[in-house]
């Protein structure tokens, strides 16, 4: 019994590849779009893939095209081509703006961008992309079925943003550039003011005020250890308990100190 399932199941598998083949040397589309609708049926997508691209420029205004033009989006999606799957997605949901499909397609256009988001480290040009359409998604379709997700997808992609600009301001810190560092941490500040990276960019504006006013010429060296005494001022009002509160507690004494000889 098991012997003739083996076999059954091998013919079976001889005849769709048959099939397969046939289609594909087929000049007859409707037998191209039966056997991709077979393969896309059976997750074969890479060969439905094959199919769906011969048909695509004959199928366009046909009565099948909506179904056909679905397929092969999310044929593209699942064969991880996102950049091709978000091209057919939008372009979906504006050929058929009443299908039933349409807030899906809009989501999963919008969600093939966030897999074209790179490492923070990199340019964030399609994470920015990915944010506005994944927000026109959620705009909407405020009740829809996928908003929570696409809610968590867009919180994820703008945590990256905020991670990449407190790394790039302590780019500025770790070159010595500490006027250039206390604006970008003041920016970066301003942009994200509930960051969880917070107190880590008051104390890195602190190092950089204080070590900007300890190489500074003398006729600057008063306003800047004033601005770093305001840093300090800054870093224990957001945390008493800061865990850099010894380091800081250090730069205020020689701030102090060297403030002395303005009092005068």
């Amino acid at each position: 019994m098991k012997k003739f399932l083996a076999i059954f199941t091998l013919l079976l598998f001889l005849s769709s590849c048959s099939e397969y083949q046939k289609a594909l040397k087929s000049e007859d589309v409707a037998v191209k779009f039966i056997s991709a609708n077979k393969m896309y049926e059976a997750k074969k997508y890479n060969k439905a893939l094959r199919l769906f691209e011969q048909i695509a420029p004959a199928y366009k205004g046909k009565p099948s095209a909506e179904r056909m033009f679905y397929m092969y989006s999310q044929s593209l999606y699942k064969t991880n081509q996102y950049y091709l799957a978000g091209y057919q997605f939008e372009s979906f949901v504006a050929s058929y703006p009443k299908s039933e499909k349409i807030e899906e397609a809009s989501f999963l256009g919008a969600k093939s961008f966030t897999y074209l988001s790179p490492v923070f480290s990199l340019d964030q040009t399609d994470t920015f992309k990915a944010i506005d359409k994944l927000q026109n998604y959620i705009d909407s379709y405020p009740e829809g079925q996928n908003v929570a997700e696409a809610n968590t997808l867009v919180k994820g992609l703008r945590e990256k943003l905020e991670t990449k600009s407190f790394e790039n301001a302590k780019i500025f810190y770790h070159v010595t550039d500490y006027k250039a560092a206390m604006v970008a941490f003041d920016n970066f500040l301003i942009n994200y003011p509930g960051t969880p990276y917070k107190e880590k960019a008051l104390f890195f504006k602190l190092d950089s005020a204080f070590l900007l006013a300890m190489n500074s010429v003398p006729s600057k060296m008063q306003e800047r250890l004033e601005n770093a005494k305001n840093a300090y001022t800054s870093l224990i009002k957001f945390k008493a308990d800061t865990e850099y509160k010894s380091k800081a507690d250090e730069m205020l004494a020689q701030i102090d100190n060297d403030l002395k000889q303005y009092s005068k």
